[in-house]
């Protein structure tokens, strides 16, 4: 049997980050991008940016995705291929996604991780642009125990 060649997108979700490794956001940023990648099935690009800390602190992650990126989800996860118009909700499957994405990636970190107020990422995806926001609580031990019960009951 002859095994086939990789496709670049196969290759770029095997090959190991350049990012440092135990910085929370550069691993989430690679894990967010493969994931993305795979379930809109077209390249994703992300760039992490400093965040300005939110004003009321959440007691669990909370997602802030632009309606571009909604719009995105939507139509790739539809069968579409050209974004148009703009969704006015963000689907509940983009933040179950987000979620479990985060979920690994924070207890797969090292117990030193870091954990910062909060996380802004700029996507592209074809010719869209879109913004991702990610707000954080300020104790590792109440993302440990969210992190579990995604996990858990994902």
């Amino acid at each position: 049997m002859q095994l086939l060649e990789l496709t670049p997108a196969e290759t770029a979700f095997l090959a190991p980050s350049s990012l440092a490794p135990d910085s929370l956001q550069a691993r989430l940023t690679g894990k967010l991008a493969a994931t993305l990648s795979a379930r809109l099935r077209l390249p994703v690009r992300l760039a992490a940016h400093a965040a300005d800390a939110p004003a009321v602190v959440p007691a669990v992650p909370h997602w802030l995705p632009d309606a571009v990126l909604a719009t995105l989800w939507l139509t790739r996860r539809l069968g579409g291929q050209r974004v148009m118009g703009s969704t006015p909700f963000v689907p509940p499957t983009l933040i179950q996604t987000l979620d479990a994405a985060l979920a690994e990636c924070w207890l797969d970190a090292k117990a030193s991780a870091t954990l910062l107020s909060a996380m802004t990422w700029h996507i592209t995806a074809d010719s869209t642009q879109a913004t991702l926001v990610l707000q954080l609580p300020h104790h590792a031990i109440d993302m440990t125990r969210w992190a579990r019960e995604v996990i858990r009951h994902g």
